[in-house]
């Protein structure tokens, strides 16, 4: 039993390895977070109502139009908050999904994220919010923000129980600010919308000398079993709730996020490490991963 499981683990996260054509290199196929769920992660995909491509299109999700027509609603109250300097980084290590982004510019703030609350985005932008209010499947909802020059390093996201939807609101309207997904790049036009699979590795660059302002949304993945429907909004309401990161002072922050200033501390010390000696950083961090593969195979 127990090999299997570790079977059944090490086959899951090869296949999300290879599903797409660009791929991490070999040294963090194991080590990525996105391979704690890798057999979570291929149940989803392999149940998918939908396609599994990296861009999904948009006739596959009819109910999202409101978005799409609404879109100068959200740009105007974007635009407000961007004045206010309220679209921002967290302040207090605080939101562990997206720590990562903030070094090179990206900024965000939440009008929904799963069943956490954000009383700040009902205060500043009300007429966005009850927009997503009425798209249940709309699991959780921002305003990003990707200044000239700024840049989102290739990377995959953990969990594959959403799809990602992008809304053009303030954006340079170029060529040169864009996303690739898996090797296939879509740039930002004002009130054009796509959907892609944040699952495959993908980054975003903003080469232009404007700013760049898009609704980011969650979208529940459309599954084919009413049991793996259950187990994903079970999990996108106990865990992916537990991410939450506030606005301000008004806003939930969730469990997961209540510890994340150990994490930055940790992860502070990690490359502080890299930076003195690159081998003793790769000698303890392949040492701590085979203690830990020991550690499972000998429970």
């Amino acid at each position: 039993m127990k090999w299997g499981l570790i079977g059944l683990w090490v086959a899951a996260i090869l296949y999300g390895h290879y599903r797409g054509q660009v791929r991490a290199r070999w040294q963090k196929v194991f080590l990525d977070h996105s391979a704690l769920l890798a057999p979570l992660n291929a149940l989803m995909v392999l149940s998918s109502r939908v396609t599994t491509q990296p861009y999904v299109p948009l006739s596959e999700f009819p109910e999202l139009k409101p978005l799409q027509a609404h879109w100068q609603v959200f740009r105007d109250e974007a635009l407000q908050l961007a004045a206010m300097q309220k679209i921002k980084a967290a302040e207090n290590h605080d939101d562990i999904g997206f720590n990562s982004f903030f070094k090179y510019g990206w900024k965000r703030f939440y009008l929904k994220w799963y069943e956490a609350t954000h009383p700040s985005a009902e205060e500043w932008c009300p007429r966005s919010v009850a927009i997503l209010k009425s798209l249940p499947g709309v699991k959780a909802a921002m305003f990003a923000e990707l200044p000239p020059g700024g840049q989102l390093n290739r990377h995959r996201d953990p969990y594959a129980g959403s799809l990602r939807y992008h809304l053009g609101l303030s954006t340079p309207n170029h060529d040169d600010c864009y996303i690739d997904v898996d090797g296939i790049r879509h740039s930002w036009r004002d009130g054009e919308a796509v959907v892609f699979d944040e699952t495959y590795l993908h980054e975003a660059y903003n080469h232009t000398q404007q700013n760049r302002i898009i609704l980011f949304c969650d979208i529940e993945r459309p599954v084919r079993h009413a049991w793996v429907a259950a187990l994903n909004r079970w999990f996108s309401r106990v865990v992916m709730s537990a991410a939450s990161s506030p606005n301000d002072a008004s806003d939930q922050t969730g469990l997961i996020n209540r510890f994340t200033l150990w994490h930055h501390v940790i992860d502070e010390k990690r490359k502080a490490l890299k930076n003195w000696n690159r081998g003793v950083y790769r000698l303890t961090k392949y040492s701590l991963l085979t203690l830990l593969v020991l550690g499972i195979v000998y429970l």
